[in-house]
Formats: C-alpha cells, structure tokens, sequence
C-alpha cells in the first residue's frame, strides 16, 4: 500500500497562483516597455541647467537660483549653502563661509566627489585664498 503524501496547496489554487504571477509579470511587462528607465553611465560632464552659468560662481554671494543652476547641486543643496553662509557670517562678521573650495565639506550632503566635480564652476574670494604678505618698515 502506498501512502499519499498530503499536497501544500490543491489544484485550484495552485492554477490560481500561476494565474495571478502570470498576470504580474505581465504587468511589469507592460509598465518596462511604456516607461523603460534609462539612466546614462558615467554621467553627463555638465549639469542640466549649467548654460545658465555665466561665469565661475563665488559661493559666497551667489543667491539660491545661481546655486541651483551648478552640477549635482539642486534647489535643496543652494538652500542649505545659503543657510549655512548666513549663519556663519552671523557669528563671524567679516570672515568668508567658503575661502577655499573644501569649505564646502562643512554642509550636510557634500562628500570629496561632489567639490571635486564642483571644481570647475567655483571661485573663491582673492583675499582669503591669497597668502598673506608680512612688510617690514
């Protein structure tokens, strides 16, 4: 006598199953064909609002628009530079937030890469990054 092993699921809904993963699957099907996600590797050089740069931007005293225009920057980071900037000119009167370009690291969501790529679209104020010249009477 053979002994019958007790099935997991029974047949209907085992055919209900292959029904609904099919059903799923062409769906997603479907939503990859209409909507394909394309991302491009490496990415582009220049940033997509970067022809509205006129010149290397001081960010310093660039406002939040001229900030966003800059590559991998967006209106969020401006924003947080800007913030920054005032509240280090508030407890430093008179002092430059950015004298040179690793400043930039102080912000929340600025790594290495990020300056590194920013390089080419900033300048920084010619007294804070000159050095300084001691003369003798």
């Amino acid at each position: 006598m053979r002994l019958r092993t007790p099935q997991l699921w029974t047949a209907r809904q085992r055919r209900a199953i292959v029904i609904l993963v099919a059903a799923i699957l062409i769906y997603l099907t479907i939503r990859l064909i209409r909507n394909p996600l394309y991302v491009s590797d490496p990415q582009p050089r220049d940033g997509p609002r970067a022809a509205e740069l006129a010149d290397r931007v001081d960010p310093n005293a660039a406002d939040v628009s001229t900030l966003a225009a800059l590559p991998m920057i967006g209106q969020r980071r401006a924003e947080d530079i800007v913030e920054y900037r005032e509240r280090f000119a508030a407890q430093n009167p008179g002092q430059f937030a950015f004298a040179r370009l690793e400043d930039l690291l102080r912000i929340r969501g600025f790594g290495t890469a990020m300056i590194e790529h920013l390089r080419p679209y900033l300048i920084f104020p010619a007294a804070a990054t000159a050095p300084a010249t001691s003369r003798s009477p």
